[in-house]
């Protein structure tokens, strides 16, 4: 048997590959008009980012991409469900996703609405290329920051969550600025037991100072933090 005669083998994708690409920015486009979607994605390929397209918000939650990075483009005006109804929807269920609204009806009000609501920006078709492409690279970067910081919070949430409960309230008083003899007083504990407790706090949360240690502490959710 020659060479080429050998059965091919297709190689499949390794883990780190597929990995890869679940972390590539994806940049989801929502337009019902056929000719908007293939020219915005179109443009998107050619700045080398991977774009995905919907006719309608409905056919995009029904897809399962809204977890991955990157951005939204949306049309505002769209047949039932608008963009400005999925950015509250989205906001609603805590996924704050960067959009990108582009419409060919644009006022004043609709777009105080969508800044204020969190949007990245607010286009009015047609759009020049550059400004769509520099409004997708900051919605990319917000995505991308927002995404560093959560996986911040989760590893300090999973540390205070190793802390006793005594260990949780000295931390508390401990970020609130008081002193080892006033968080003494304040839960009937001997100066020396928040001392311990203080040391404890620190290697748990794996503060190398005080500054740091209030620093992660600010990095909690409020419900924690008030607890």
């Amino acid at each position: 048997m020659t060479v080429d005669q050998l059965p091919l083998r297709r190689s499949t994708p390794s883990s780190q590959q597929r990995r890869a690409e679940a972390e590539q920015p994806l940049v989801i486009i929502v337009d019902d008009d056929a000719s908007v979607r293939e020219a915005l994605s179109e443009l998107i390929l050619s700045a080398g980012f991977l774009p995905v397209s919907f006719t309608s918000t409905r056919e995009l939650l029904d897809a399962d991409v809204l977890e991955s990075p990157g951005c939204l483009i949306l049309d505002v005006r769209m047949p039932r469900t608008s963009g400005l109804d999925l950015q509250h929807h989205l906001a609603k269920n805590g996924n704050p996703k960067p959009i990108i609204f582009l419409t060919g009806h644009g006022d004043i009000p609709m777009t105080v609405q969508a800044m204020k609501a969190g949007a990245v920006d607010f286009l009015t078709k047609p759009v020049r290329d550059q400004t769509l492409l520099d409004a997708v690279i900051t919605g990319i970067a917000v995505d991308a920051k927002r995404r560093a910081d959560a996986v911040i919070v989760k590893r300090n949430v999973e540390r205070v969550e190793t802390l006793t409960p005594r260990e949780r309230e000295v931390l508390r008083e401990v970020a609130r600025g008081r002193l080892n003899k006033q968080i003494a007083f304040d839960l009937g504990i001997s100066e020396v037991t928040v001392k311990l407790h203080r040391g404890n706090v620190m290697r748990k949360m794996e503060a190398a100072s005080i500054g740091e240690l209030i620093r992660t502490w600010e990095t909690l959710p409020a419900p924690m933090r008030q607890a």
